[in-house]
């Protein structure tokens, strides 16, 4: 099976608090690394978790508070001091290649590799990405200010044999690559050996999305419907309901209402307030009401 998940890096909201980190997250797909938004300390998580920062290709930043993106500048400026020759990809609201430009004006930085950065609109759902193997889409979410989530999407996956039917059948050994892949064969006596009727279909495609800071809404729901894994912020308790809504954010039971909502499979809690020490009760509050939920952990991987 081809590896799909993500490493936490960063979950804490706002500022670095009880060694918690501004969000940032590590996922990978198939040996393939691509970085979820780069708070600030972002470079020490990925050495301390053992990622070398080189091999990620693909870079996606949801909004411009500095929790979110501070770390970016820095980490571009060591792929360039580290000697990275590879193109790097970069996603984000269009203000950022602003921000980057000037940074890199007066420090008088000319990267030596190609950083190529593609502008999200925050106002609609878009494909950003899109390999045989791997779809990324984007979906506006409500926040103070312009933010993005993203949807993580693999590929069709590949249809197996039908290990009863293929022995049934006797089908010669060289067949199976081709059948697996829904190309008829025929042996030297005519004998035609049909992938519909030797194969069953893959399974269905695996998913990830990350919801980025946001007021609780039905708006982006669609956008996240029936994903294996879903990352929400959950930065407060309900009982600061009105604290999250006044800011743009979302309470754990909310971040639960949501998952349950949209038929998720399971629900990873982040963005979590410097008030709370201890996150025990968000996670209760979240499964009382959507039991698979877990607390997104700093250097813990979570399957897809």
């Amino acid at each position: 099976m081809v590896r799909f998940e993500v490493l936490i890096l960063g979950n804490s909201s706002a500022t670095p608090m009880y060694g918690r980190h501004p969000t940032s997250q590590i996922l990978n797909f198939n040996e393939q690394l691509l970085l979820i938004d780069c708070g600030e300390g972002t470079q020490m998580q990925l050495f301390r978790y053992g990622i070398r920062s080189t091999r990620i290709s693909h870079i996606f930043i949801s909004h411009l508070h500095g929790d979110h993106y501070l770390g970016l500048v820095g980490l571009l400026s060591s792929q360039h001091l580290m000697g990275r020759q590879s193109d790097l990809h970069l996603y984000g609201p269009a203000p950022l290649k602003e921000i980057l430009d000037l940074q890199f004006k007066h420090s008088d930085t000319r990267l030596r590799y190609n950083l190529i950065f593609h502008p999200t609109n925050p106002n609609e759902r878009a494909v950003i990405l899109d390999l045989p193997s791997l779809k990324v889409s984007t979906f506006p979410l409500q926040h103070r200010i312009a933010c993005t989530g993203f949807r993580f999407e693999e590929g069709v996956r590949p249809a197996t044999l039908n290990v009863e039917e293929v022995e049934r059948q006797k089908v010669p050994t060289a067949f199976l690559k081709l059948l697996k892949r829904g190309v008829d064969c025929v042996d030297k006596k005519g004998i035609v050996y049909k992938a519909a009727e030797l194969t069953l279909p893959g399974d269905k495609p695996r998913s990830y999305a990350f919801c980025s800071d946001t007021i609780m809404s039905d708006a982006y729901f669609e956008a996240i419907q029936d994903v294996n894994l879903l990352y929400h912020e959950s930065t407060f308790l309900h009982d600061m309901v009105d604290r999250a809504k006044e800011t743009f954010h979302t309470t754990s039971r909310e971040a639960a209402e949501v998952a349950k909502a949209v038929n998720a499979k399971q629900l990873l809690l982040g963005h979590y307030s410097a008030r709370y020490r201890d996150l025990q009760p968000l996670l209760d509050e979240s499964r009382a009401v959507f039991p698979n939920t877990t607390l997104s952990e700093e250097g813990k991987w979570f399957a897809i």
